[in-house]
């Protein structure tokens, strides 16, 4: 059968347009996958909002403390019955960095951490040491404080540099069965240790000449240092030892162990507080004299 050429021309312009639309089918085809790829990665790179909001911490409507009363200059009642001290203003700090509100309640320190594992409480700032009994009770954010060993003796006694070799055969006084007595037993075993039953004993027999030195808490000996029961008559002596076997690694704030959240929250808030000075600032309040 032959086509007119009317016939032809319109044969030729439907073929045409069959082969363009073939081609950009074609096109389209060989395109898809890389279009997905690009997408794919687009989504990858590119978090979602439910992604992002899952890395940053819930903001928490309030912080629930619990201390205890009876250890001051951390945590103690005032002449007008205020609770106040370190830990309680530097719980105020933290809820304040966290814009939260903050409740601070008292227990006794033997109920303290129970407290915590029942969930009747968010954090515990009570002066806890960390150490590897309380690691098996509880979880432990960063350190706030230091609670390290030192020597103090008499202010008009000989000035030497503290170290195994300058004390040797020296008098010593400690509190018996103490982390400080046994740091003495592994590291000053050649000065003559005398152990006491209390550190109170052992304070009042520096006072009396019948030791040359005492090494106790540096916190304890600071405040004994510049209280009445000194009768002032002594001074700290060389530097600070930070051993954590035997002194703990450190004052830190108890945290659940099954909310590692609250944990991450405080955690920012003291660094903030470390960068700003504010936790200097706190420190230097409560304390005539660094530990440290």
């Amino acid at each position: 059968m032959s086509l007119h050429r009317s016939d032809k021309q319109a044969f030729l312009l439907s073929a045409r347009r069959w082969a363009a639309a073939l081609l950009m089918s074609l096109a389209a085809i060989a395109l898809a996958p890389c279009a997905s790829v690009a997408q794919q990665r687009g989504e990858e790179d590119v978090p979602t909002q439910a992604q992002a909001d899952a890395e940053e911490p819930t903001r928490r409507v309030v912080v629930r403390f619990l201390t205890e009363a009876d250890f001051p200059p951390f945590n103690f009642y005032d002449e007008d019955g205020t609770l106040v001290g370190l830990n309680v203003d530097l719980a105020r700090a933290i809820c304040a960095e966290l814009n939260t509100a903050c409740d601070i309640k008292v227990r006794p320190w033997g109920e303290l951490l129970l407290a915590l594992r029942r969930g009747e409480a968010d954090a515990v700032i009570a002066a806890h040491a960390v150490t590897p009994q309380s690691l098996s009770e509880v979880d432990f954010t960063d350190r706030y404080f230091q609670t390290p060993g030192r020597f103090a003796g008499k202010r008009d006694g000989e000035q030497v540099e503290i170290n195994p070799e300058t004390l040797e055969s020296k008098r010593i006084g400690v509190a018996k069965g103490s982390p400080h007595e046994a740091f003495l037993r592994t590291f000053f075993r050649s000065s003559a240790i005398q152990a006491y039953e209390s550190p109170d004993l052992a304070r009042d027999a520096l006072i009396q000449g019948q030791v040359d030195y005492i090494f106790d808490d540096g916190i304890g000996l600071v405040f004994w240092l510049h209280g009445t029961a000194s009768k002032r008559c002594c001074e700290l002596k060389g530097g600070a030892y930070l051993e954590p076997k035997y002194f703990g690694d450190g004052i830190a704030i108890a945290v659940p162990k099954t909310d590692s959240q609250i944990r991450t929250l405080i955690n920012s808030a003291l660094a903030k507080l470390r960068a700003n000075g504010r936790l200097d600032e706190l420190v230097e309040r409560y304390f005539p004299v660094k530990v440290y």
